[in-house]
Parts: structure tokens; sequence; C-alpha cells
């Protein structure tokens, strides 16, 4: 059996297939066609190419009729993708109307093609993105409402520290979500914008018509003409590029966290469990954290893409000679990484499976010690803080020594027994009665989501 080259191995995995498909060679050979095409149409409506020669031209701009082998021969050979892709294009309308073929491209150069097609590209990777985006927020603000109030021991250094929820830890989550989705709305207007320069930036073989041209063009592919033509200003490119790394890496914290949770010694948070999901070779018992090791790895190898697309700003004049290329790869990969991880996150967020007793049983491991600043906040209050912050760091190693729990080393010490009765000493370390202003900031992350979202 013949097998079609490609990365088919590892995409169901790492990349949404509807992302694929953009940046497919099918998906980047039709953005340019669309870009060729929709310049016919403009030309012709100010009157540059006889209205005529649009159809022909339309009708060839199908990424179906063009041979994807022979084109990426000729790009080795041509250093683009647009040089040899125009030719096949001349080609196939002189095929069918000599007289067409004349007016096809008039006025652009090979950036032109290609960054405008990206564009395109890129616009409907937003939109997907957006979409992904948006779900997962609905899903982390349904759970963070769910688990709003359930206790859990909050870590710093990888040690238990105070209480926290699980609500609180996914409306972290949510609020950075929230964040990626407001910087991607707020950079559309930057990103999706048209690419017409012709040889050097000043569209000198069009003339007059020149700006006509331009603003018909932007109108028929639906993006906003900018300022100036941007082929070595690839700010645009880059900011893009840099609202997804900080996707990927804010997906990352949420893959670290639940693999994390998922850890046999912890065993609080589990990703949803599917028949043949995170198991092992050789090891029946194993339930790896499988989604999460997506969202780490998207999180890792995106920022080393990124870094790829900063190095390549510093472009030569007019046109670049290898920076301009390093992005043609780069941008697309980050977007098929991101899309995929975005896919593993919806579905951890959907199914979290939750173990709330497991939950309240580890918080007991260090035996009360996880509320010693909450004994510690009020006994300050009563004979300073100080005296008794030192009063409480002495009960807690005598604590730890003597393997007791801190509740009852406090029943034995008069300078806290003379200054907290037992019912208070009872209330101080219940974990849900020291959960501070966890409740209200998962509101406010929720409510931040709706705003968002309405």
């Amino acid at each position: 059996m013949t097998q079609r080259p490609g990365n088919q191995l590892f995409d169901a995995y790492f990349t949404a297939r509807d992302m694929r498909e953009v940046f497919c060679d099918q998906g980047r050979v039709q953005a340019m066609l669309d870009f060729e095409a929709a310049l016919a149409r403009a030309e012709a409506r100010v009157g540059l190419i006889p209205l005529s020669a649009v159809a022909p031209i339309a009708a060839a701009c199908d990424a179906g009729l063009y041979d994807f082998a022979a084109l990426g021969e000729a790009i080795a050979t041509a250093g683009n993708s647009a040089i040899p892709l125009v030719k096949a294009l001349g080609k196939q309308i002189a095929s069918s109307d000599a007289e067409a073929e004349r007016y096809v491209h008039l006025g652009a150069t090979s950036q032109d093609v290609m960054d405008s097609g990206l564009v395109l590209q890129l616009r409907q990777a937003l939109a997907l993105i957006e979409n992904q985006l948006a779900q997962l927020a609905d899903s982390l603000a349904t759970q963070a409402q769910r688990f709003a109030t359930t206790p859990l021991a909050g870590r710093t250094w990888l040690q238990h520290a105070t209480p926290v929820t699980l609500g609180m830890k996914i409306a972290g989550w949510l609020g950075a979500v929230t964040r990626s989705r407001q910087r991607l709305q707020q950079l559309k207007p930057r990103l999706l914008v048209l690419q017409f320069g012709g040889a050097s930036g000043t569209l000198a073989a069009l003339g007059e018509q020149a700006l006509p041209i331009s603003e018909a063009l932007a109108e028929e592919l639906q993006l906003t003409l900018p300022e100036q033509p941007w082929h070595t200003q690839r700010d645009r490119i880059v900011e893009f590029g840099a609202v997804l790394g900080l996707i990927a890496g804010s997906l990352g914290k949420f893959g670290r966290d639940i693999s994390l949770l998922m850890q046999t010694e912890a065993a609080e948070v589990f990703e949803p469990a599917a028949p043949g999901k995170g198991g092992s070779s050789t090891m029946p018992h194993k339930r790896n954290p499988v989604g999460a090791a997506v969202l780490i790895g998207a999180a890792t190898r995106v920022p080393g893409l990124v870094s790829t697309l900063f190095s390549a700003m510093p472009q030569e004049h007019e046109r670049s000679l290898g920076l301009w290329h390093a992005e043609w790869e780069t941008l697309p990969e980050i977007c098929c990484l991101v899309s995929g991880s975005l896919q593993q996150a919806r579905l951890l967020a959907d199914g979290l499976e939750v173990d709330a007793a497991r939950m309240a049983r580890n918080l007991e491991l260090t035996q009360g010690l996880v509320l010693a600043e909450a004994v510690s906040i009020v006994l300050a209050q009563r004979v300073g803080r100080d005296t008794a912050h030192h009063l409480l760091e002495q009960c807690c190693k005598r604590a730890v020594a003597e393997q007791r729990h801190l509740r009852a080393v406090l029943a034995d010490e008069p300078q806290v027994t003379a200054e907290l009765s037992g019912a208070e000493l009872d209330d101080l370390l219940n974990p849900a009665h020291y959960l501070g202003q966890a409740q209200a900031w998962v509101e406010r992350a929720v409510a931040e989501h709706n705003a968002l979202t309405v």
C-alpha cells in the first residue's frame, strides 16, 4: 500500500485536523490563487484589464487543477512558491484564453501573493483558534463554578502551603484563556491586512491606478488596506506568533497542573478516562496524563518557533534573503501546535474527574500544619506578631517531631490556650474556614469571561 507523505503518525495527537487542512499544500495554494483571482477582479473594476479576462483567470484559480509535487520541485529552483504557481496559472489560463493570460498577476510581486495568501490562511486559523478558546473558556467557567468551594492543598515550591479551592485553580486557567481571547481581538486589525506593493513596495507598475486597485483588492479579499506595504516589516506576523506563544504557555500551565494532580501521591484530579487512553505497553495499571503531555509538549516547542519569528524580523531593505523564508513553515506550525493543544485542553476541561475526598485526606497529610498560618494570624492580634509566629513555629516543629496533630500540640500549649478556646482552635484548623477570597476570584473570572462572550 502506497503511503502519502506527511506527519500522519503524530498529527492526530499534536494537531487539530481542521487547522492542518488550513495549512496543507491545498490550503496554501488555494489562498495564493484566491489572491490572483481577486487581483483580476480589482483591476477589472478600475478598468486596468478587460472584464472579459476575469472569468478565465478566476476559473483557473482552483488549487485542484495543479500538481503540487511539480510545484514543489519548481520551488526548489525558483526560491519561492509564487513564481512557479503564477507560471502554472498562466499556462492554465492560456489553454482556454490566450488573451486573458496577458493580464494575470499584473503589477504584483511574488511576496504580495504569498503574504496576502498567508493572511487569508491566518484569518481561517484565527477563527478556528478563537472558537476553540471560547469553547475551552465555557468549559472552564462551568468547572470553576462547580468546584468553587471544594478545598484542596495550595502548593508553593511543590510543598503544601495553605488551602485553596479547585474552583480557584480552574479560575486561574480561565483567566489566562480570557486574556488570550482579548489579545486576539485586539490584534485582528493589525494582522488581517492586505500585502500589495509590487516589486519594491511602490506599486510603480500600476501608475495612478495603484491606490484604486489596492482599495478594490482589499475589498475583494475582505482585508484592511494598511498604510503601506509591509514586505520587510514583520511585526504583524510576529505579534500573532507571540500571542500564540502565550496561549501555548498558558495551556502548558494547565497541563502541568493536571499532570501533577494526577500523580499517584496526589491523585486528586484526573484526565477523563477512555478505552486505551494513557496505558502502558508493559504496565497494565498505568493511567498516564496523555492529554496533558500534548499541552506541555506544545508549550515546550512553540517558544523556539516564536523565537525564530523574532529572529527573522531584521529583514534587509525591501525584500529579505532567508529571513522571510524562515517564516514560511514556522508560523503555520505554531498554529497547528496551538490548535492541537487547545483540542486536548477542551477534552481535559470537559471531562475532569475530581476526587474531593482524596483532596480532603491530602489536606490532613501534615496533620494541621497547612493551617498554622490561620492560627498565627489570629494569635498575633492578641500577643503580637513576633511572639505568635515564634510560638506557632515551635508548635509545628513539636508536632512533626512527635508525629502529632497540630491541634493536639496547640491544646497542650498554655500560651495558646490562654488566648484561644478549643472551639476557636477547631474553627481555625478547618480548611473550609480558611479559603479567603477563593470563591470571589471564581466569580470575578467567570464574570470577565461572560462579559467577553457577550
